[in-house]
């Protein structure tokens, strides 16, 4: 069988800082929610793109008591320097009393890093409209 080599850019690259991006991974009770979050996020550029799946079964213990919930699964591609501020808005928009907030950093294509920090880099407009 013979495998074509993949270009440098397509190679998932070593743990490093400029290929280095991060997942934010969270839970909805409603594709609806999980919907309007991931709308939020990537117009607010706080995440470059949010995948949402589902429906996912959970079970887990809350308040002494196993549960069960279907829900809806997001994952957030974001730089570190927006993460915060990305699962902050998560938080804010949250229906749920505790939120999942998974963060994991997670080596990516040089290409596709790139692609992620410029979709979530700050784009404040100066006093004559230009972008900064």
């Amino acid at each position: 069988m013979r495998h074509d080599p993949m270009t440098a850019d397509q190679r998932p690259a070593p743990a490093r800082d400029e290929a280095t991006i991060v997942e934010i991974r969270t839970t909805f009770p409603s594709r609806a929610a999980a919907e309007a979050c991931a709308e939020r996020l990537v117009a607010e550029r706080l995440a470059a793109c949010v995948q949402v799946e589902g429906p996912v079964r959970s079970t887990y213990r809350w308040r002494d008591a196993v549960e069960t919930a279907e829900e809806f699964r997001c994952t957030c591609k974001t730089a570190r320097e927006r993460a915060e501020d990305c699962m902050e808005a998560i938080r804010a928009s949250h229906d749920y009393e505790t939120p999942e907030l998974i963060l994991a950093l997670v080596s990516a294509s040089a290409a596709y890093a790139a692609w992620v920090r410029a979709s979530v880099a700050d784009r404040r407009v100066d006093d004559e409209g230009r972008g900064s």
